[in-house]
């Protein structure tokens, strides 16, 4: 079982394609999506949030990993998979 992961994101933003498939990869079968295109005011609420404007924006468990290269950097790290395992 992984940690729940929410991800901001917008239906053609090829940066949360890639974290989707990164994440997949590493055992995760189901992520929240928000898509801010549908929802203008989720946009705002991940701005606050997280301080930042562009998406993807990444939630494992409680932690907000960032962007896809944030996310990517931690798989090359070794820290992806004992994150998502809680």
């Amino acid at each position: 079982m992984t940690a729940p992961v929410r991800m901001y994101s917008t239906a053609v933003c090829p940066y949360c394609q890639r974290a989707e498939l990164l994440l997949k990869a590493r055992g995760v079968t189901e992520i929240d999506k928000i898509r801010i295109d549908l929802d203008p005011s989720r946009k705002d609420e991940m701005i606050e949030k997280t301080g930042r404007r562009t998406v993807p924006q990444i939630y494992i468990g409680d932690t907000h990993v960032g962007g896809f290269d944030d996310l990517s950097a931690l798989d090359r790290d070794g820290k992806l998979v004992p994150l998502l395992a809680g």
